[in-house]
Order: structure tokens, then C-alpha cells, then sequence
């Protein structure tokens, strides 16, 4: 009966309130709005609605208060929505969600009340975003959630109780940021964690005492970090049953480097520089060890490992890569008196990291501000002040000064904050960063200077301040780009100058920026780019071009830029483009947006080396007629063709056959002829009368009949049912 009244209620006001770009399932309580042109959450959704799918719109912003006329929202999917922002109090009243999918979007920052009200959400995507900072509080209010994905973000440091609040969280996906530094808390509010993955970081040694919190996690994924040495006792985790620490740096593990993981069974090792290990003594139920990719000597200093391999019962994974003699044979396959002694030593064990002791902070907070020792904060946030405060704790790791009446900051400005890691000055009114101003900020990595009047930089300003990974300079006055800002900082990471005035990039302008990955130069009124402009930032993986004055792609800027995967050009008045503009990227690029340009003419060899790796390409909002061969885009997730001009007669018809192999949403809509306009390129009728039409469709037809039954047959041998519901993340 309930089912039924929820039918007929749906059934009597949906259909009338459904948007006009949504699809709404009365009977199931879904509302699809999918790769539209929203700009704002529609306002007609029916109140009942269970599941609501906005992907592929573009809302920028989420307001507070944003789904309050939804409130029986169990879940929500807002994947590359282009959103930027999350205000406080967003999902206010969503007390039922338990799904919400925010993957691949623009999010920079999560503040304390950005999931304010989501009380029973279980499962948490931020996956693909730029994530750089997650305030401590941000998760306070998901008492409920068992799932939480950070993939591929921009993250380099965890603070002290950053996910406090997550009280049943079970999997915590840290993967592809770029994390360095965990306080030694980081973990400590995570009770119910089973598994962390934070494999693909920046971490250069174990951070063993922010995970001696985790008592029950018993998976950690480490590998892909460039971690080096493995030191005594380096790891307490309880619980701990597999441990991932392949394609690593690995030189040196330590005899009892796992002593106090008493539970570990499956040691991965695969893919580091090993020459050989020592008997682990302590790990007593170890029942698995991969070595396999390793330069493993199998000399008589091998020994005492192989035996003790064999007497605690332990399988091993690897092969010898010395002596010649013995390359090539399985470890297991070895008798003693074959690992013969020689010249050759392992390299001998580097010392482990020293570990220096913190001094507490034992100053008092400055008149007017806040300090939280717990959270080791400090803030003096919209306070009038005119001079910037000191006296702050020494322990403080993140300083809050935004929106002060600061104009300059002087040298010396922050006496005594060595510990400093995140250092807040937007909206400050700052007209000038004098030399020397951070010195002594050996710790700090994030530095926000959005909103300001700053029109130029020294590199003096930054001297002593060697670790800054992420420095933001959006919204300011800036004409071009401050030339050798950037020789010393040797760990910069991202670079934000987006919506400033800089109306070309020169040569030299990045010079001493090695690490940069990620440029955002979007906003601006770029007309050219110098050939060598980018040559220094031969790491670079993101390049944000958006909304500039550039006529062409800059193709000679992008020789040498092998790592690069995701290169934005939308919103140019780039009216052409010739064959191979993206050879020089070819064998890296993976996202590619060439939107809301006015495009009117695509060379058929525009695309020429880009292929399979390839996967999403916007080309909304455009003029042009017809688009090249795409037929080896086979790795395609995203294609967006949508208010595209298509004539839709037979030259266009390869694509009309492409597009119905696809199993996407393009939005490709005709123009023209008269007969077709407004019809979907992929159902319009016009092709029927091209030469070959019949021959083509009946040979893709039985393709289909063919591959489907082959995927009911496949279904009847295993038994499985086709998946319903919402898209999840994959595990």
C-alpha cells in the first residue's frame, strides 16, 4: 500500500513539475536531468523523489539550501557538473541521502560546513576534483558514512583530526593526490576503518605514527610512493593482515620493521629496488611475501632469509636478478649451497629519518583572535585588523587571516610559526609581499592569496619558506606573469592565477618552477604564448587555458610536455583548427575541453596521435558542421556534442554510425535539412537515403544481435542479473 500511494502521489504532480530537460520515473521516484545545460538546481523537481542524476550540467556553484524542496533524496549524483564550490549549508535538509557522487568536478576546498545535514549519507565521491585542503570539522556531521573516495585530488597535507566525525567509516580512498605530510593524528578519529588507500602520493617515508591509530584497519595500500627505507618497528597496526608497498623506492627493510603488526599475512614488495631482506623477525603469521620486479642478489647474504623463509612456512614471490649464474630462477626453486658468497655487498642501510622533537607552543593567542589547540588553529578571520597579529602558538598549523585590511606584508611577518603548514590571507586588501615576508615558514605548504591587489612578486618574498607546494593567486592585479617568482620554491606544485589581467605568458616567466603540475591560468586575456614559455615545467599534468583571447592552439608551447593530461581551451575565439595541433601531447592527453569556443572549421587531421587514451573530449557550443574521425577514441567516457550545428546529410553519416556504437550520452542534435531539425543525429531519418545506408545498418544490427546474445548466453552460465541503480565508484 505504501508503494502504491507513493505511485499515485508521483503520478498526480510529477509528470505536471517534471523539468523540461529531466526525465522523471514515477513509479521508481527518479528524476534524470542528464548532460544538459542547468545552470541552477531545477526548483519543479517532484518532493518525492528518491534518486535524482544531474550529471554533465553546469552549476558552478551549490547554494545553501540547494535540495530543500527534495528532502526524500536517498541519492544524488552531481559527476562533471563543472562545480567549483560547495556554500555552507548545500545539502541542508537531505537527512535521508545516503549516496552523493561530486566526481570530477572543479571543488578546490572543503570548509566545516560544506556536508552540513547529511546525517544518514553512507557513501561520500569526491573523486577528480582539485581538492587541495579539507578544514578539520568538514565531515563532522557524517556520523553515518562507511565509504569515503579523495581520489585524484590535489591533496599534500592531512592536519591533526581531519576526519573526526567519521565514526563507522570503513574504506578511506586517498589514491593520486599528492600527500606528503600526515600529522601524526591525521587518523586518529577513524574507529571502524578497515581499509586505506593511499597508494600513488608523494610520501617519502612510512608515516608510522599516524597509522599506529588505525587498531583496526587491516589493509593499507602504499604502493607507488617514493618511499626509500623501511625503519625498526616503522609500522603498529594491530590488525594490520595485508600490506601494499610495491613499485616503491624500497632500498632497506629493517629485520623487525613489521614486529609490532603481529596480524600481517601478505606482504606486497613487487617492483622496488631490493637486493635482498633480512629475517622479519615478529611478523610470526606472515604467510606471503612478493618480491617479484626486484634486483634480487642471490648471493650467501641472501641466505639467512631463505632459510628463515622456509622454516616460518613462508611463500615467497621473486626471482634472481645476480649472480649471472642464478638469473632468472624463482627464489623458491634455490638450495643453499647454490647462493655462493662474492664480492658484492647490498648497499649498506641508510639511516631512518630523524625524528625531531616538536616543542609545544606555549604562547598565548593575539587579542581578537581564536586558537583551537586541538585542532592546532589559529583564527583572525574578517576581525578589521590592520597590522597582521603574532604571539600565535608555535604549534600552529593553520592560520586563518582572511578578509583584514592588511595592504602589505612585511618581513618577518610570522615570527616563531615553524610548524606553519596552511597560511589563509585572502580578500586582505594586499597590495605588496615584501622580501622576506614568510621567512621561517619552513613548514609551510599552502598559501592563499585569492582576492588581493598584488600586480607583482619577488622571488625574495618567498626566502625561507622552501616547502610551498600549492600558492594561490587568483583574483588579483596582475598583468603578466611575475618572471623568477618562482626559483625558490623547488617543491611548487600548483600555481593558481586565474582571473587576473596577464595578456601573455613569455619566456622565463615559469623559470625554477621543475615540479609545477598544475598551471590555472583560466580568466586572463592570454593572446600568445611564447614556444619556450612552458619549457620548464616538463612534470606539468594540468593546463587550464580557459577563457582566454588565444586564436590558435598553442601547439609549439606544448612540445615537451610529455606528462600532460588534461588540457582546457574552452571559451578561446579559436575559429580553426589544423592538422596535428595536439601531436605534441598525443601519447598523454586524457581530457581535452574545446568548448563554447565558436569553432567553425575542424581540420580531418586536427586529432591526429590522439587515440585510446583519450577519455572525455567537450566540444559544446560550437559552430562547426562536421567533426574528424573519431573511430579510435575507444577509451571515451565523456563525449559532449551538444548545441553543435549538424548538418545531418551523408557526409555526416560516419559519425551517425559512430555515435550509435556508443554507449554514451553526446546531446549531437541536427540543424538542418528542414526535415531533421531538432532530431538527434543519432535517430534521424535523413541517413536512410545515403549510398551504402542499408549494407552498413544490417551489418551493425547483426553485430548487436550477435554481441547480445552472446551477453545473454554469458548471463544464463553465471547467473547474474543486470545491474539497476545508480553508477558507483569502482572498487
Amino acid at each position: 500500500w505504501g508503494l502504491l500511494l507513493l505511485a499515485a502521489a508521483l503520478g498526480g504532480t510529477a509528470a505536471a513539475r517534471c523539468p523540461a530537460p529531466c526525465v522523471c520515473d514515477n513509479l521508481r521516484a527518479h528524476v534524470l536531468c542528464l548532460n544538459g545545460s542547468l545552470v541552477a538546481i531545477p526548483d519543479t523537481i517532484p518532493e518525492l523523489t528518491k534518486k535524482l542524476d544531474l550529471r554533465g550540467n553546469r552549476f558552478t556553484v551549490i547554494p545553501a539550501g540547494a535540495f530543500l524542496a527534495t528532502p526524500y533524496l536517498t541519492h544524488l549524483d552531481l559527476q562533471h557538473c563543472k562545480v567549483e564550490r560547495l556554500e555552507e549549508g548545500a545539502f541542508r535538509g537531505l537527512g535521508r541521502l545516503v549516496y552523493l557522487n561530486l566526481a570530477s568536478n572543479s571543488i578546490a576546498l572543503l570548509y566545516q560546513e560544506s556536508l552540513d545535514g547529511l546525517s544518514s549519507l553512507q557513501q561520500l565521491i569526491l573523486e577528480g576534483n582539485r581538492i587541495e585542503e579539507i578544514q578539520p570539522g568538514a565531515f563532522g556531521h557524517l556520523g553515518s558514512l562507511t565509504v569515503l573516495d579523495l581520489r585524484a585530488n590535489a591533496l599534500v597535507y592531512l592536519p591533526d583530526m581531519v576526519f573526526q566525525g567519521l565514526q563507522v567509516l570503513r574504506w578511506l580512498r586517498l589514491s593520486h593526490n599528492a600527500l606528503h605530510v600526515l600529522g601524526s593524528e591525521a587518523f586518529a578519529a577513524l574507529p571502524a576503518l578497515r581499509r586505506l588507500s593511499l597508494d600513488h602520493n608523494e610520501l617519502q617515508a612510512l608515516p608510522g605514527e599516524a597509522l599506529a591509530r588505525l587498531e583496526g584497519a587491516t589493509r593499507l595500500d602504499l604502493g607507488h610512493n617514493p618511499i626509500t627505507y623501511v625503519a625498526e618497528e616503522a609500522l603498529a597496526m594491530a590488525s594490520l593482515r595485508h600490506l601494499f608497498l610495491d613499485h616503491a623506492s624500497l632500498q632497506v627493510v629493517a629485520p623487525d620493521a613489521f614486529a609490532r603488526s603481529p596480524q600481517l599475512r601478505m606482504l606486497d614488495l613487487r617492483e622496488n629496488q631490493l637486493q635482498g631482506l633480512p629475517p622479519l623477525a615478529g611478523a610470526g603469521g606472515l604467510s606471503r611475501v612478493s618480491l617479484d620486479g626486484n634486483p634480487l642478489l642471490c648471493s650467501c647474504l641472501l641466505r639467512p632469509f631463505h632459510n628463515w623463509l622456509a622454516r616460518a612456512r613462508v611463500q615467497a614471490e621473486g626471482a634472481c636478478a645476480a649472480p649471472p649464474a642464478l638469473r632468472g630462477r624463482p627464489l623458491d626453486s634455490l638450495k643453499p649451497p647454490e647462493m655462493k658468497c662474492s664480492r658484492l655487498r647490498p648497499p649498506s642501510s641508510p639511516p631512518p629519518p630523524s625524528q625531531q622533537p616538536r616543542a609545544a607552543g606555549s604562547r598565548q593567542c593575539p587579542r581578537g583572535c581564536v586558537c583551537s589547540p586541538d585542532f592546532h588553529h589559529g583564527s583572525c578571520e574578517n576581525r578589521d585588523l590592520r597590522e597582521i597579529p603574532r604571539d600565535f602558538p608555535g604549534n600552529t598549523r593553520l592560520l586563518d587571516l582572511r578578509r583584514n585590511a592588511f595592504r602589505t606584508v612585511p618581513p618577518d611577518a610570522f615570527p616563531g610559526l615553524k610548524e606553519l603548514v596552511s597560511l589563509h590571507l585572502q580578500s586582505c586588501g594586499i597590495r605588496v609581499l615584501q622580501p622576506g615576508a614568510l621567512r621561517g615558514l619552513e613548514s609551510l605548504v599552502y598559501l592563499y592569496l585569492t582576492d588581493n591587489r598584488l600586480s607583482t612578486l619577488a622571488a625574495a618574498a618567498f626566502e625561507g619558506a622552501p616547502q610551498l607546494a600549492y600558492l594561490d593567486l587568483d583574483h588579483n592585479a596582475f598583468t603578466h606573469v611575475p618572471a623568477g617568482t618562482f626559483q625558490l620554491l623547488p617543491n611548487l606544485i600548483s600555481l593558481h592565477l586565474q582571473h587576473n589581467a596577464i595578456r601573455e605568458l613569455a619566456e622565463g616567466d615559469l623559470a625554477g618552477a621543475r615540479g609545477l603540475r598544475w598551471l590555472y591560468l583560466a580568466g586572463n586575456a592570454i593572446r600568445h604564448i611564447a614556444p619556450a614559455a612552458l619549457a620548464p615545467t616538463k612534470m606539468l599534468e594540468k593546463l587550464q587555458l580557459e577563457g582566454n583571447q588565444l586564436v590558435e592552439v598553442p601547439t609549439t608551447a606544448l612540445q615537451g610536455l610529455t606528462a600532460l593530461s588534461e588540457l582546457k581551451l574552452s571559451r578561446n575565439p579559436i575559429k580553426c583548427m589544423g592538422d596535428g595541433v595536439f601531436l605534441p601531447v598525443a601519447s598523454s592527453l586524457q581530457h581535452l575541453y574545446l568548448d563554447n569556443m565558436g569553432l567553425e572549421q575542424i581540420s580531418p587531421g586536427a586529432f591526429a596521435g590522439l587515440g585510446p587514451k583519450i577519455r572525455s573530449l567537450y566540444l559544446e557550443n560550437n559552430k562547426m558542421s562536421n567533426i574528424p574521425n573519431m573511430g579510435n577514441f575507444t577509451g571515451l567516457e565523456i563525449l559532449n556534442l551538444q548545441d553543435v550545428p549538424f548538418h545531418c546529410d551523408c557526409q555526416l553519416l560516419p559519425l551517425h554510425r559512430w555515435i550509435n556504437k556508443l554507449n554514451l550520452r553526446v546531446g549531437a542534435t541536427c540543424v538542418s535539412p528542414a526535415e531533421a531539425r531538432g532530431l538527434k543525429v543519432k535517430l534521424s531519418t535523413t541517413f536512410q537515403s545515403c549510398p551504402g545506408w542499408g549494407r552498413g545498418e544490417a551489418g551493425e544490427a547483426n553485430h548487436e544481435k550477435t554481441k547480445a546474445a552472446s551477453k545473454s548466453s554469458k548471463k544464463k552460465r553465471s547467473g547474474k542479473s543486470p545491474a539497476r541503480g545508480f553508477n558507483t565508484s569502482r572498487t
